[in-house]
């Protein structure tokens, strides 16, 4: 039965486990409101938290849906999510069995420019740090890094070496993140990536554009320039 207790369950894992067993089995029915967060954490004798971090991790995966004051039901069809990592660089050349090569091309403090002061929600004295980088693979240049770092958010950013690693590795071993936000689009080369990547001005070049957050605050914006030929893949 749903509301059989559990008291030897005691990480989120097993609970989530537990929640999900009871979905695929059948006592909780595609559109089955289920119980509350307090009286899940009653049957399966943990915290509220442990239930809670069990149950946002079901959502995300498309499994649940939750709305506030209307509660937690089952999906009558899960969702299905693509996941995009966010390699770094180097490995991702590196992967390839390609020798990987970094250029810091440009470092700037400037004050943000009033497009991205709107795209990160920077207060109109905010100041970010520019760097461009060029990133190669066997000496063929494969990708063209346009970064803003937001100073108020990450201040020893400006005093930090980004001559011998890309700013994505000092990143990631700098702050972690809460929220991503990613676009992919075709843009038309400028003068300035066109000679970066080896193409023509004009040409098609495949771009991402990434903004991270930190619980609340923006921490960077890069947009980034693919060789011609770049595939990227991802399942769901």
């Amino acid at each position: 039965m749903s509301d059989t207790p559990r008291p030897d369950l005691t990480s989120y894992r097993e609970v989530k486990a537990e929640i999900l067993r009871r979905i695929t089995e059948g006592d909780w029915a595609p559109g089955t409101l289920l119980p509350g967060e307090v009286e899940l954490a009653e049957v399966f004798g943990v915290a509220r938290a442990t239930v809670n971090r069990a149950m946002r991790e079901l959502t995300d995966e498309g499994l649940l849906e939750r709305r506030r004051k209307a509660g937690t039901r089952v999906r009558p069809s899960p969702l299905r999510s693509a996941r995009f990592e966010i390699p770094l660089v180097r490995e991702e050349i590196e992967a390839t069995g390609a020798r990987y090569r970094y250029a810091l091309l440009g470092r700037e403090v400037a004050p943000a420019p009033d497009w991205l002061r709107a795209r990160m929600g920077l207060g109109a004295t905010a100041k970010v740090l520019h760097l461009s980088c060029l990133h190669a693979a066997d000496g063929a240049p494969y990708q063209f890094e346009d970064r803003w770092i937001n100073l108020d958010a990450l201040p020893r950013a400006k005093d930090a070496d980004f001559s011998a690693d890309g700013p994505n590795e000092w990143l990631v071993r700098a702050v972690p993140f809460s929220e991503v936000e990613i676009s992919f689009l075709a843009t038309a080369a400028d003068a300035r990536t066109a000679d970066y990547l080896s193409m023509s001005p004009g040409e098609p070049v495949f771009t991402v554009e990434r903004t991270t957050w930190w619980e609340g605050q923006s921490i960077t914006h890069v947009r980034l320039y693919f060789a011609r030929g770049h595939r990227m893949t991802t399942r769901y």
